[in-house]
């Protein structure tokens, strides 16, 4: 094996378990989030007194578990994928279409995680922050330009597989 394709490995190696630690915290986020949702619920119904910035605390919340799970579910494939064409295609096609997907996203990510960046830093220097909380927002723009960046980082992987193999994912 070359010293290349040892470093990919060591990288998918290093790349599936961040992704399964963060894809970890982002669950736990979740079950906060629904702890959170049902206590403001039954506050507001029950007691009488809702939770101050709860949809704030909701949102910042989504954000950041989408990002987390994001990169896990790029590397272990569970995006939505429409098949319709695959047979009319082939193999030719489908391989094709992987590459073509993957180095279109690729593109776009990168842009997204430069404006997410670019973003952060601007929320950084102005002290931009929640209207009821007053929560800083530059660290969940930081989470949005980390997770699309691991995902950058999934799909340089997974496109030099396909390149290396020869062959569409699905095969």
């Amino acid at each position: 094996m070359s010293r290349a394709a040892q470093a990919v490995r060591v990288l998918s190696v290093i790349t599936d378990r961040t992704t399964l630690v963060l894809s970890v915290v982002a669950g736990l986020l979740l079950l906060s989030m629904v702890a959170v949702i049902s206590a403001g619920v039954a506050g507001r119904y029950f007691f009488a007194t809702p939770i101050l910035g709860l949809n704030e605390i909701v949102q910042l919340n989504a954000v950041a578990l989408t990002m987390l799970a994001l990169p896990y579910t790029t590397a272990s494939g569970q995006h939505v994928r429409a098949d319709i064409f695959d047979r009319l295609i082939g193999r030719v096609g489908r391989f094709t279409g992987d590459v073509v997907t993957r180095a279109l996203s690729l593109v776009v990510l990168y842009y997204m995680v430069d404006r997410a960046w670019a973003k952060m830093l601007d929320a950084r220097e102005f002290g931009d922050a929640t209207n009821m909380l007053a929560l800083p927002i530059w660290p969940f723009y930081g989470l949005i330009a980390a997770g699309m960046g691991l995902c950058i980082v999934v799909f340089v992987i997974q496109l030099i597989d396909i390149l290396a193999s020869g062959r569409p994912v699905d095969e």
